[in-house]
C-alpha cells in the first residue's frame, strides 16, 4: 500500500485537504501478549555466531559452529525470562542471549533440541498463558 493509499484510507474525506501538505504520522505500538518470531536456523556458520556476538561473554572460547540457533521474540518483553525457562526445560539447549528489555531470546543446541525447545515455548505460551503465537519457521 502506498503512502497516498494509506492516507486516503485513514483520512477518507479529509484526504483532498491534506493531499499536498507535510504530515507527521506517529505510530504507537500497543503491546499485546504475543510471540511474533520463532525461527530455527539449522547448521550455523562461524560468522553467524560472531555477528550475534555469541562468541564472547558467557560463551567466550566456545565454538558452536554447526549447531542450530533458535530465535524468539515475545511481548511483553519481560516474558523473555519465561521463554528461556521453558526452552531449557523443553530441550537440551543453552541460552545464547536473553534480553528482557527487547523481548528477544537466542537459544543454542543441536537441531532436534532447538526445535523441541521452540515447540515447547510455543505450546506453553499458546495454551497455558493464552498468548497469540506464530508458527516456527526454519532455514
Amino acid at each position: 500500500m502506498t503512502r497516498e493509499e494509506f492516507l486516503e484510507k485513514v483520512f477518507q474525506k479529509k484526504y483532498e485537504e491534506l493531499k499536498d501538505k507535510d504530515l507527521r504520522i506517529v505510530r504507537i505500538k500497543v503491546k499485546g501478549k504475543e510471540i511474533s518470531l520463532a525461527q530455527l536456523i539449522g547448521s550455523s556458520e562461524t560468522r553467524i555466531y560472531q555477528n550475534l556476538a555469541l562468541h564472547i561473554g558467557t560463551h567466550f572460547g566456545e565454538d558452536h559452529t554447526g549447531e542450530s540457533i533458535g530465535l524468539i521474540h515475545v511481548t511483553p518483553e519481560e516474558a523473555a525470562i519465561i521463554v528461556a525457562d521453558i526452552a531449557m526445560k523443553s530441550g537440551n539447549v543453552e541460552i545464547g542471549t536473553l534480553d528482557r528489555f527487547s523481548g528477544s531470546v537466542v537459544i543454542l543446541g543441536d537441531r532436534s533440541n532447538v526445535r523441541s525447545a521452540l515447540e515447547g515455548v510455543i505450546e506453553f505460551f499458546e495454551y497455558k498463558l493464552k498468548f497469540t503465537v506464530c508458527e516456527i519457521t526454519e532455514v
